[in-house]
């Protein structure tokens, strides 16, 4: 996820500090991808260079507060109406490493499976369980609900990678 882009999402809601976007961007994501305070400051400096957010006057407890500006707003619909493509997301550690686990002649690529399935299903475990207990709405429950997805389709690729296996032995 951008996280220039996702506070200029918050920013969209109203003028914001650094620890009240730190706190609504996870509460946006339910806690799945923490942010590092200095990583706000340092994205709020980058939007603020870009003309993209403005600070305010510190505040009574020395805070400042950023607005959205109207170049902001125009790059925050530009991201929310442009698809992601595949080809912006990172590469597959998974994939590669079952990919060169193939390749390495010495290496046990059933086990590699197995290992990955075993720490698969305890992820998923945990974030059904996180669902269950999920209180901050729509939005967590929106990237819970893909972390379930995505864990569950993993574990079908696992179960896939296997299969081949077995063919080609």
């Amino acid at each position: 996820m951008s996280t220039r882009h996702g506070l200029l999402a918050l920013l969209s809601r109203g003028p914001r500090y650094g620890y009240q976007l730190r706190v609504e961007f996870e509460a946006s994501t339910g806690a799945t991808w923490p942010l590092n305070i200095g990583q706000v400051y340092t994205t709020l400096s980058r939007l603020e260079r870009d003309g993209l957010v403005k600070p305010g006057e510190s505040d009574e407890q020395g805070r400042v507060v950023y607005t959205i500006t109207a170049a902001g707003r125009e790059e925050m619909a530009r991201w929310f109406s442009t698809p992601v493509v595949p080809s912006d997301r990172p590469r597959d550690e998974l994939v590669i490493k079952l990919a060169m686990a193939v390749a390495a002649k010495e290496v046990d690529v059933s086990e590699v499976i197995h290992k990955q399935r075993t720490a698969t299903m305890r992820a998923l475990q945990r974030l059904t369980r996180a669902k269950r207990a999920a209180t901050d709405g729509v939005a967590q429950r929106l990237v819970l609900d893909s972390m379930i997805f995505q864990a569950e389709a993993e574990q079908r690729w696992l179960d896939h990678c296997e299969a081949v296996l077995t063919e080609e032995r």
